[in-house]
């Protein structure tokens, strides 16, 4: 019997964030003291702690899925890519430049311990932990720098359940495949196929179930439909492309190292992201969201032509909002004595009269506050290594958190717009009536663990615990 259920993956993409919440929240509905776990993440998309300590967003989903508290040992390795080459290692919480220093292949001996540790330090606090995979263990070229895959599986000694998205095709073919690429001893460990995302009669599957089983060994276990229940994940969630109407709609550039995506879902339809000025025609608002790398994605929007292009709708009176990085973005200028992103100093576009220092020691906090300017209480939460401070010009609202200057607004909250009350506030700015929100977080994890539950051979899955 195992103590551990991994969700492991054809590909990447094919929801294994979202079944490893969905389970999560039913086998905490069922009385089990459950812990998501993810050796290594590499994303943008990330959050906060209570103790503030930086992990992935997806595991800090599946920690409320869970109904437990986040801990950075659910996610012990956070890679945040800056560059095509190039990415910050975040350790148990914190960046740590001397292993984000390293070349690739050399960091396993160094993060591996750490991934150990936490990983059993979990199975000892806990009654099952649901691990989720990374990209696809069937990476052979990646095999010898495995830390989150098979070599997470075998150290557990998990029930694995390999999951295809089926919407995309070939999904026997990629079960097949995967099966094939493992290794006997890895191969055990594989007790179930799920195919996820499916849309149609499932009847119209058979023979091909039964036919993977003859060649494999390996029962499919589930076939989970195409759910419409959003959920924050590893790469963030992308809010729907709006109708080009009079009623018009929210512009967020979509920089090449956007970051924390998935808080602007509160905007739905209302949420455009553009890459080009022809784009940003009927906007009734501009957000510049944050980014990994403020100086290249500032390069790219004048490179783009969307710089001059969100300066003239903010000199014609649209509101622009920008948060973390695209705060920055809006400042006279940016420095970096340290060298944190490498760049010495790059003109801002000057809408906010700020300044920005990088420093060294990057802050993570969960934050509030009240907002002077509506009287609304906000909540959210800072990953940033800039230290802001204002010129004349520009009204803090709140120190070191919130500035005004005219119609634009900065912010180094994430999740300002999460809360609804400042969300429609802000769409009333631009004459935008704010869209149907979303159900609360738990409400959708909720459904969700009904759905799956429902699609899973829920005796054959239980069981393996």
């Amino acid at each position: 019997m195992a103590k551990a259920i991994m969700i492991q993956g054809c590909t990447s993409n094919a929801g294994k964030s979202y079944l490893a919440a969905a389970l999560c929240r039913i086998l905490a509905d069922e009385g089990y003291r459950v812990a998501p776990f993810k050796a290594q993440n590499m994303s943008n998309n990330a959050g906060v702690t209570p103790a503030g300590l930086e992990m992935g967003r997806a595991q800090l989903v599946q920690a409320r899925a869970a109904r437990v508290v986040p801990d950075v040992r659910m996610n012990p390795v956070l890679l945040k890519p800056e560059a095509d080459t190039r990415s910050q290692v975040v350790l148990l919480g914190r960046a740590d430049p001397e292993l984000t220093a390293l070349p690739w292949r050399e960091r396993k001996p160094r993060l591996w311990p750490h991934v150990q540790g936490a990983l059993h330090r979990l199975l000892d606090e806990y009654e099952v932990v649901v691990i989720e995979g990374a990209g696809s263990p069937a990476e052979v070229n990646l095999r010898s720098s495995d830390i989150v895959n098979m070599r997470v599986a075998k150290e557990a000694q998990a029930a694995v359940l390999l999951a295809a998205d089926i919407d995309r095709g070939g999904a026997f073919a990629h079960l097949l495949g995967t099966w094939h690429c493992l290794e006997p001893d890895e191969r055990a460990l594989l007790r179930g196929f799920v195919l996820n995302r499916f849309r149609g009669d499932a009847r119209l599957l058979a023979p091909g179930p039964e036919w993977l089983r003859e060649q494999t060994g390996v029962p499919t276990v589930g076939v989970v439909p195409m759910l419409d229940i959003p959920l924050p994940e590893e790469d963030g969630l992308m809010p729907g492309r709006a109708a080009t109407g009079e009623d018009g709609f929210v512009a967020i550039p979509r920089l090449p190292r956007v970051s924390n995506l998935d808080e602007f879902a509160p905007l739905g339809e209302l949420a455009r992201w553009v890459t080009a000025p022809a784009e940003l025609a009927g906007a009734r608002a501009v957000i510049l969201p944050g980014s990994k790398s403020t100086a290249a994605d500032l390069a790219w929007l004048r490179a783009t032509g969307l710089a001059g292009a969100v300066t003239r709708l903010a000199t014609s009176g649209v509101p622009v909002l920008g948060v973390c990085g695209g705060l920055q973005m809006l400042g006279h200028a940016i420095t970096d004595p340290h060298g944190v992103e490498g760049a010495a100093e790059v003109a801002g576009l000057g809408l906010l009269d700020l300044h920005t220092e990088f420093a060294p020691d990057k802050t993570t906090r969960l934050t509030a506050f009240t907002d002077p300017e509506t009287g609304l209480k906000v909540q959210g939460y800072e990953i940033h290594h800039g230290r802001t401070r204002e010129g004349g010009g520009a009204q803090a609202l709140a120190p070191e958190l919130l500035w005004r200057q005219g119609n634009v607004r900065g912010t180094y909250l994430h999740g300002l717009l999460e809360n609804p009350a400042y969300l429609e506030r802000f769409l009333g700015w631009a004459g935008l009536d704010a869209p149907e929100s979303l159900d609360s977080l738990d409400a959708r994890l909720d459904a969700i663990a009904v759905q799956v539950r429902a699609s899973l051979d829920w005796d054959f899955v239980g069981g393996l615990l």
